[in-house]
């Protein structure tokens, strides 16, 4: 699945051959050439991984890495650090300050595009190609069809985003602040409510498969993936 992914890079032809790499991959990519730009796309819409650079005019990448640390909104996206810094204090101190990966220049866009998959899929597997199970129901994003056992199951693409994160975090209860953030995007304004009926679509089409037990309720909470019973619904 591809992942949105912001680029702050200075130097216009590392960041050409990145954007370039990064669409090849099939991601969505888009630069900004300095920090101050770099929060203006971040304050239209969050992406799913920041590649960052350390030297930047202005407002430096590790200052800009801090930054994002401290905001609740944003401390939880990826950051991979690039920089031709390769002194292991250097290092340290970029993973210090909140980055999930580093890369020193010159990279290969092949290392990058691999360091890019492991961190998302550390952190926001949701935003990767790799099939998901739970309970024997089975989602495969790269060929977006979802089956349980050999039936397959029919989702609407809301539908099939909001089970594909939910299956990437099983587990794990999420508001429906976070799930509106996470499935529709923290740049889309809707009321908490849309995912109430979404959760009930889900259902609905689970149903037929005996599947529909898997999305948990959590009063007071939000929702849950699950294959293990729960008395809270």
């Amino acid at each position: 699945m591809a992942a949105s992914i912001l680029i702050v890079e200075d130097e216009p032809a590392i960041q050409a051959l990145i954007l370039a790499s990064l669409k090849r991959a099939g991601h969505v990519a888009v630069a900004a050439g300095d920090a101050e730009s770099a929060l203006q796309q971040i304050n239209s819409a969050l992406p799913d991984l920041i590649l960052l650079d350390w030297m930047l005019p202005g407002m430096s990448g590790i200052e800009l890495a801090r930054l994002l640390r401290n905001e609740e909104r944003t401390r939880r996206v990826p950051i991979i650090m690039l920089t031709a810094k390769g002194d292991e204090r250097d290092k340290i101190l970029g993973l210090e300050t909140g980055a999930d990966d580093y890369v020193t220049k010159p990279f290969s866009p092949r290392e990058l595009i691999a360091r890019i998959k492991a961190v998302l899929r550390r952190g926001a597997p949701q935003a990767t190609e790799d099939p998901v199970q739970i309970g024997g129901l089975s989602l495969d994003p790269s060929t977006h069809r979802i089956s349980a056992g050999d039936r397959p199951i029919i989702l609407g693409p809301t539908e099939f985003r909001l089970l594909h994160f939910l299956m990437t975090h099983a587990e794990r209860v999420h508001s429906r602040t976070q799930l509106l953030d996470q499935v529709w995007g923290d740049h889309v304004f809707v009321e908490e409510r849309t995912v109430d009926v979404h959760i009930r679509r889900l259902r609905a089409a689970l149903e037929t498969s005996g599947h529909d037990s898997l999305i948990q309720t959590v009063r007071g909470s939000g929702y849950r993936i699950s294959a293990v019973p729960s008395a809270i619904v």
